[in-house]
């Protein structure tokens, strides 16, 4: 599963340094951090919708698609703070064996 992500961050990390008028990617990098985060935000929206839909409907193909368009869009924010999946797939590792209360405990204030 993390070799799709991988290959994903690579072609990110690629496409940063690509023309921003042929790359959607350079060109939301090219635009800042506030412009990937409003990206972020929208597709949060758009997948939350999509869920409430998936619910009553029972179709979740909407829910997959907008949660694939979460996730790229949380990896060109990751990306733009020189960060990629292995970070947060370690930090998903290290909570393995904690339960959620103690893993919220332990966080700072």
């Amino acid at each position: 599963m993390s070799d799709v992500l991988e290959r994903l961050a690579q072609v990110l990390e690629a496409r940063k340094e690509a023309d921003p008028s042929t790359s959607y990617v350079a060109s939301l990098h090219a635009k800042g951090l506030n412009k990937i985060l409003e990206k972020v935000g929208e597709e949060c929206t758009e997948t939350l919708l999509a869920a409430k839909d998936a619910e009553h409907s029972g179709n979740t193909r909407e829910l997959v698609y907008e949660t694939a368009d979460l996730w790229f869009h949380s990896l060109v924010m990751l990306s733009q703070l020189g960060l990629g999946p292995q970070d947060i797939l370690d930090e998903l590792a290290s909570r393995f064996d904690l339960s959620g209360l103690e893993e919220k405990a332990s966080r700072n204030p």
